[in-house]
């Protein structure tokens, strides 16, 4: 049985995001709030999507804009410490994304604990952030340093905010990801956070990877989780259970109570 299948034994999961507040140190910290106020709020995201009984959450640093490449390390120190502080409330597995950045991933994956982690590992882009060049066998090196050889590896190949400067087709990109880096799962995303994945590109990786586990990343809804789920083997999601489904919003705890009484139809 693969990692992803122990983690997530018979079922196409829905992982939901704990979007943490901005860290210290970043433009948007919000210096009066501190780090409790980071806490708190993502102990009432974290609440809300286990009430609607999410298959596992994912803690992440989406609003530390603009993203970096090389993250400082008090923003993975904040994190972690964040994530310690929730640790005793977390009752499903556990993810971990430090945007945009695999090796502080995976650093914040082996201090907490987390279960899985997703990043872009792997590609060549022309981004927001300038050039963009992953290294995957740095990472899985360092995953291995850190005695994390049981850390689900989930590897989106449609960066956000990028262009691929990799002129093969999305379906030969993502076949040979999987070829050299060796992820547990692929990610499929779409432009930006919330955005969703077209589904000609689900349709095309699933085709390429028939038994590799293939997830929708970004932007799936309440309307549209019953199709994504037909392709795809799982599926990433956070602004769509957010109060008005707006990102930076917290969770609302009636939409995600809702995503899931659909995801749940779906599986009958």
């Amino acid at each position: 049985m693969t990692k992803f299948a122990q983690l997530f034994p018979g079922i196409k999961p829905v992982i939901a995001m704990v979007h943490l507040n901005p860290m210290p140190g970043t433009p948007l910290y919000d210096a009066d709030a501190g780090i409790e106020g980071i806490y708190r709020a993502a102990l009432q995201d974290l609440t809300a999507l286990q009430d609607a009984d999410v298959d596992a959450v994912m803690f992440g640093n989406e609003n530390d804009r603009p993203y970096e490449l090389q993250v400082d390390v008090a923003t993975t120190a904040a994190m972690a410490f964040v994530i310690g502080r929730l640790r005793d409330q977390i009752k499903k597995p556990f993810g971990v994304n430090v945007l945009w950045d695999p090796d502080a991933t995976i650093a914040l994956a082996a201090a907490t604990g987390a279960s899985f982690v997703r990043e872009i590992f792997t590609g060549t882009y022309a981004s927001d952030m300038g050039p963009w060049t992953p290294n995957a066998g740095r990472a899985m090196r360092y995953a291995r340093r850190l005695d994390r050889k049981d850390l689900v590896i989930l590897n989106n190949v449609s960066a956000e905010f990028a262009h691929s400067l990799d002129g093969r087709p999305l379906a030969d990109r993502a076949r040979s990801a999987v070829f050299s880096s060796i992820p547990d799962a692929v990610l499929v995303s779409g432009a930006i956070t919330g955005e969703a994945a077209k589904m000609q590109d689900l349709e095309s990786v699933k085709k390429a990877l028939p038994d590799v586990p293939v997830m929708a990343n970004t932007g799936v809804k309440h309307a549209t989780v019953k199709d994504v789920l037909a392709i795809a083997d799982g599926c990433i999601v956070g602004s769509s259970l957010k109060v008005e489904g707006h990102t930076w919003n917290a969770v609302d705890p009636q939409r995600a109570k809702d995503f899931m009484a659909i995801v749940k139809a779906t599986r009958i």
